[in-house]
């Protein structure tokens, strides 16, 4: 089949094709062993502002990566032309660049028993035919929403609607090819309320890889108004220590700093503060974390890893003790381990919630303190641990919202705050790849006037 370099979309077919061919060229330049990966994507995305279109693009990427391995030594090309002569050059190129490369006793593909055999089919691909201009009347919709909210509603950053479909192929050279079709789709709404140095925003957004799942664009518009409004006239704290409630989003953020800590990377680069802790108690008991990556339609889902690694349902902590590490064949070569299915990054994971009854039950559980509900700057040590980073939120008493502080900085010991784990709600936000509700941690210093 000759492919050519122009944008007419390709069938799973063709991207097979296409690594084949480069796989045939690996070979036939002795490479010892080659994998290839192949995508393409296409999207739309429109922002509108105070009624006005501000953005319109249309997307079209498509890519061919190909490591080769020559024993130990490893090179690496990419490409943007599917031409066979494009193919050919790019193979070439990543052949050239291993004879230069040291030997490197952990490279190679992941171990042939792992590929995964049985086609699966995840339900992750809902295109959305969608003409710009319904895009644009969407969006237009959900930011006229918010502004109509309240009057104090006065001006806004806009709302944006984005829908992508891609087609992700890989293949190597134990004769493993596979592939699927994904797509998502997202709409947000950011607006602003208040006067002078009491000007507040907030945001809202949904997304789902089923377009027909999305929240309704009037929602999500009323309810980045609603937390709009809720954070004017905020008031300064005084530094002290007290109880911390992390909102869902912001709960997804500290489980994001746990995940970094224990991919093989971290662990082989010895850059971690949770080293060498497998086996170790580091939650508190009966928290636990599970991988699921086959939930149907979810955003972390994927049958096989970047690899070609089948995944697989597993514990990564079970009653506070962590089970696993995250790691891919090249890491944990380097740990003396097996691979876990994980190149590419972590599959859903599943955060069990310890308390039932929403938001309500956990300011209750929470008593006086602090509820965040948005996180600045970057201040996380990931070696060492140490947290520090700018908040906004509320401060609560007797389990009921108070008023909106701001300019505070929260400040701890990650260790110590994923041990200081006292809940975890049942407020879940499954908008992203870690699925969790809210947490509420015993006690953290809280920096004000």
């Amino acid at each position: 089949m000759a492919v050519s370099s122009n944008p007419v979309r390709l069938t799973q077919e063709d991207l097979e094709s296409i690594i084949e061919r480069a796989l045939d060229e690996a070979r036939a330049r002795g490479a010892s062993q080659a994998e290839v990966a192949v995508s393409q994507d296409t999207g739309l995305s429109v922002g509108v502002r105070l009624g006005e279109v501000e953005t319109l693009e249309h997307q079209r990427d498509r890519s061919m990566g190909i490591t080769v391995y020559f024993g130990q030594r490893k090179g690496s090309a990419s490409t943007a032309d599917f031409s066979p002569d494009a193919v050919r050059a790019t193979v070439a190129k990543a052949c050239s660049i291993a004879r230069f490369t040291a030997e490197d006793a952990c490279s190679g593909l992941a171990d042939a028993a792992l590929m995964s055999r049985a086609a699966q089919d995840l339900d992750l691909a809902h295109p959305w035919n969608l003409t710009a201009d319904r895009a644009i009347e969407i969006a237009k919709s959900c930011e006229a929403a918010a502004l109509k909210f309240d009057a104090r509603i006065n001006n806004s950053e806009g709302a944006s609607l984005s829908t992508h479909q891609g087609l992700h192929m890989y293949g190597n050279t134990h004769g493993f090819v596979g592939g699927y079709p994904t797509t998502s789709h997202t709409l947000s709404c950011v607006v602003l309320a208040g006067t002078g140095e009491d000007m507040q925003r907030d945001y809202w957004y949904s997304s789902s890889r089923d377009w027909r799942e999305l929240e309704q664009a009037e929602a999500i518009g009323r309810e980045s108004a609603r937390r709009t409004i809720a954070r004017l006239g905020p008031r300064k704290l005084g530094t002290r220590r007290a109880p911390v409630l992390f909102a869902p989003e912001i709960a997804r953020g500290l489980i994001g700093h746990f995940v970094a800590a224990i991919r093989g990377s971290s662990q082989y680069r010895q850059s971690s503060f949770l080293l060498n802790s497998l086996g170790q108690q580091v939650f508190p008991a009966g928290f636990s974390i599970a991988e699921r990556p086959h939930i149907p339609k979810a955003m972390g889902s994927a049958p096989f890893d970047d690899e070609g690694v089948a995944t697989r349902d597993r514990e990564l902590v079970a009653d506070g003790v962590l089970t696993g590490y995250i790691l891919s064949s090249y890491s944990a070569r380097k740990l003396g381990m097996q691979t876990t299915g994980n190149a590419g990054g972590a599959h859903n994971l599943l955060v069990a919630p310890n308390l039932t009854g929403g938001m309500d039950a956990l300011l209750s559980r929470l008593g006086t303190g602090l509820l965040v509900t948005e996180l600045m700057g970057q201040g996380v040590n990931m070696v060492t641990g140490d947290y520090s980073r700018g908040a906004t939120g509320f401060w609560v008493e007797n389990g009921s919202i108070q008023y909106p502080v701001a300019e505070i900085t929260i400040a701890g010991s990650l260790r110590e705050m994923l041990k200081g784990i006292a809940a975890v709600g049942d407020d879940v936000d499954a908008r992203g790849g870690t699925r969790v509700g809210s947490i509420l941690l015993q006690e953290m210093t809280i920096a004000g006037e």
